[in-house]
């Protein structure tokens, strides 16, 4: 099953000069109870964007075009989508983290959405792809709690695949 995770403002904004234009510390934890031991897929951008290396507990699999770009022995490196089942289950949830042209190049296989709207206005540069969201059926639906480290309204959305 591949699922879509990311958060997008009103305008579906996903990011600024590699990297979240706002912070949402409860988005983040949602993030990591959303992925934590599932594989998890990213453009070499995004995976850049990480300030510690790769996130524990999860196959880190990043898909870039340069076949030299080095990764870390745990990491895994493909040049492309196809190559993604010799390292995952075909039962397995593979979880799909960014950025916009990952998320364009699964745009036809994604099966589950965890998405986070933020209902604020941001400055950026990428755009989440656009979903057909006729194709979904909103199975869950979380109003955010604001306090003085999430400022932004927010909700936590999950759909799945008619």
């Amino acid at each position: 099953m591949i699922s879509f995770v990311w958060a997008e403002d009103k305008n579906h904004i996903i990011g600024k000069n590699g990297h979240l234009p706002w912070k949402l510390p409860n988005d983040m934890k949602r993030f990591k109870d959303v992925t934590m031991g599932h594989p998890i897929v990213m453009g070499r951008k995004t995976y850049e964007s990480f300030p510690n290396g790769p996130l524990p507990n999860r196959l880190n699999i990043v898909i870039s075009r340069n076949p030299n770009y080095q990764v870390p022995d745990s990491v895994v490196l493909l040049a492309n989508k196809s190559q993604l089942s010799q390292y995952v289950k075909s039962d397995e949830e593979v979880m799909i983290i960014g950025g916009e042209g990952i998320f364009k190049i699964f745009a036809d296989d994604v099966d589950r959405l965890y998405l986070t709207k933020i209902n604020h206005e941001f400055n950026g540069d990428t755009k989440m792809v656009e979903i057909d969201y006729n194709k979904f059926n909103l199975i869950e639906k979380k109003e955010g709690i604001v306090d003085d480290k999430n400022i932004y309204p927010y909700t936590f959305e999950t759909y799945q695949k008619i």
